[in-house]
């Protein structure tokens, strides 16, 4: 399959669940510059596909991130966790701003946009992000490629192989998510 294709494979996944377009239409009411939402919400239904389930994997959180420097106050974000909950109640909503999460996680330069965050998350199978455009249309957005979470190969980003203490943290993160145990075909590649 060309990377294009591959690209659309993906995007048409999305588009054709009800469920998934449903979050992003309500996400996208929130007007947030530069939003996306992000790894678990895009990885596992491109595995859940691969593998062939008719259940959606539960998912630990619904990521929606954003980039805003003028105001990286944490209680801005809870608001629109907030607002999301009021729009589609009981969904494990995440709402981060990326223009403040490079000290979160200890990287020395600020981020310069989301899809810029994304491309530091710990493995490349989770740094995807999908969003709305201003016609409705799904837009993917993957830094690291999309080669892996096809693959179901479960590797560092580059972020997280520049030092021993993150290779380490992407380590304890993978042994910890215990993703074969769910989808049995995915492989860690250390």
């Amino acid at each position: 399959m060309k990377k294009v294709n591959q690209h659309q494979y993906i995007i048409d996944m999305i588009k054709n669940d009800e469920w998934m377009m449903r979050v992003l239409r309500a996400a996208k009411t929130l007007d947030l510059p530069d939003w996306w939402i992000c790894a678990g919400f895009v990885r596992s239904k491109v595995w859940d596909t691969l593998h062939g389930f008719q259940e959606r994997t539960r998912l630990a959180d619904i990521d929606v991130v954003y980039f805003n420097p003028e105001d990286l106050k944490k209680v801005s974000e809870k608001k629109y966790e907030e607002m999301l909950l009021g729009l589609i109640p009981n969904l494990p909503w995440s709402v981060k701003n990326e223009a403040r999460m490079h000290l979160v996680n200890d990287d020395f330069e600020p981020y310069t946009s989301t899809v810029d965050a994304i491309s530091k998350f710990p493995e490349t199978v989770t740094a995807l992000g999908v969003r709305l455009n201003e016609q409705g249309e799904v837009i993917l957005a993957a830094p690291c490629g999309i080669e892996d979470v096809l693959s179901m190969e479960v590797r560092p980003t580059d972020s997280y192989r520049r030092t021993e203490d993150r290779r380490n943290k992407y380590k304890e993160r993978v042994k910890k998510k215990n993703w074969e145990a769910v989808w049995y075909k995915v492989r860690v590649v250390e």
